[in-house]
């Protein structure tokens, strides 16, 4: 239910729930504290009556108690208080009715005081008995005087402690609660004006975010940053697509166009042969680099998860080779060699066998007619693996290796898009490996390094 909760609620709950807790356990603190207080205050007042009593027994013989003690029996505590004398031998010298505890035995000692909780009259009480050496009109020994009080006095001193604790501590908590749901409001307006400075912004937008902001929301206005980065970079990616597929598919559509009506105006069924001939290679054409422009684009933005399927390197590279092998020409000869054991790798295995023909798509299509030899080579070293792409035709010169890579850039005048190594190198580093091209004395080596696990 939380997860539904305002920014401002959450840290609320979060800062109020362990000051409630405390203030529960201080709450429980407080009460045992008001009920030590409570019996420590009266005690020392029954106390304090029971000396007093015993005091002006002893000097009027038991007959008159002195009107100070007489205001300490009225109103100890915030009530009445009732008191007994014993003389040594059980008689009775002042006070009221037999107190709660009954009529103490004869002792050859004083035993001091105590005090006990008991009940008078139907009603619990707490008193204090108090046992001193005495001498009333020549007469001594042990008198016993007990001082007693309604607990119901007691219980109501402990109650009006508690709830003005209670008071206390429920105005601090109220007065938290008021500053922190304000003060969470005034910390969190950077994040209002952050969210504002959002909403002015037009679709097109996507310069950074350069207003200055608290520490704790700067992760989150950097990674907005880097989104806003990367879905600008894939817009003018996506803008040069589309630029570079109508520049480049105009010409060809053009030419198609034209040899269609070429055919058309054909004077004969010969001339319509041949020039529906030229037609038909036009158009594959065409459909090659429509497909390579595709290719290229879908490289460009590979799939995180089809990024991380498991493959067997060792028989996905038997399997591509063999089907290259099929569609070469006779006279080409496509080899494998692998150098055991490759293990596995995590990557796009479309992808991956789309570079590896367009590598040997283009030592087919540019080596020339003194090619006759293609290798496909792998190798593990630690993390890595290395796949050589190796042909021995007429190669390329090591001044124009550069140009190569750049899309639809031709270094001789033959068929082909462009696109190859293009499609090639965006494939290698969308999964986070490298391409090296190397043109020996004869023929064109190159070579893709890949992670065992993309980035």
């Amino acid at each position: 239910m939380t997860r539904h909760l305002s920014l401002r609620a959450r840290l609320t709950l979060i800062i109020l729930i362990p000051l409630l807790l405390i203030a529960a356990v201080a709450g429980a603190w407080r009460v045992n504290q008001a009920r030590f207080t409570a019996s420590e205050v009266f005690n020392r007042s029954l106390l304090s009556a029971a000396l007093a009593v015993s005091h002006d027994v002893s000097l009027s013989g038991g007959d008159a108690l002195s009107p100070q003690t007489r205001e300490i029996l009225s109103d100890t505590s915030g009530g009445p208080v009732f008191y007994h004398v014993y003389a040594p031998d059980g008689v009775i010298v002042a006070g009221y009715a037999t107190p709660p505890v009954g009529i103490p035995t004869n002792t050859a000692e004083p035993s001091g005081t105590s005090y006990f909780s008991a009940t008078y009259l139907g009603r619990p009480v707490s008193g204090v008995r108090l046992q001193t050496r005495t001498e009333i009109e020549g007469f001594s020994g042990i008198f016993t005087t007990t001082v007693w009080q309604d607990t119901s006095v007691r219980a109501a001193f402990v109650t009006d402690l508690m709830l003005r604790s209670f008071i206390i501590i429920a105005s601090l908590i109220a007065c938290v609660a008021l500053v922190v749901w304000f003060g969470v409001r005034l910390g969190l307006r950077p994040l209002l004006d952050l969210q504002d400075a959002i909403e002015r912004r037009s679709s097109d937008e996507l310069s950074p975010i350069r207003r200055p902001v608290p520490t704790e929301v700067r992760g989150i206005v950097d990674t907005l940053n880097r989104l806003f980065l990367q879905v600008s970079q894939s817009m003018s990616a996506q803008a040069d697509f589309i630029s570079n597929a109508a520049h480049q598919l105009r010409n060809p559509i053009a030419g198609v166009l034209s040899l269609a009506e070429a055919v058309d105006r054909a004077p004969n069924w010969v001339e319509a042969k041949t020039r529906s001939d030229d037609l038909l290679e036009a158009a594959r054409e065409t459909a090659d680099l429509a497909q390579k422009l595709l290719t290229l684009e879908r490289a460009g933005s590979i799939s995180p998860v089809s990024l991380h399927q498991r493959i067997d390197l060792a028989d996905a590279l038997r399997g591509w080779a063999h089907a290259i092998r099929s569609a070469a020409p006779e006279r080409i000869e496509v080899a494998l060699d692998i150098a055991e054991p490759l293990g596995t790798l995590h990557g796009d295995p479309t992808m991956l066998r789309e570079a590896i023909s367009n590598l040997t798509d283009n030592a087919l299509r540019h080596g020339g007619p003194e090619m006759t030899r293609v290798q496909i080579g792998a190798k593990r070293t630690g993390d890595e693996v290395e796949i050589v792409v190796e042909d021995d035709g007429k190669g390329i010169a090591a001044d124009k290796i550069d140009m190569a890579m750049e899309r639809f850039s031709q270094v001789s005048a033959t068929s082909g898009s462009g696109l190859g190594l293009a499609i090639v190198q965006t494939i290698v580093k969308g999964h986070g490996g490298h391409i090296e091209v190397a043109a020996p004395d004869r023929g064109l080596r190159i070579a893709i390094t890949l992670p065992d696990t993309p980035a």
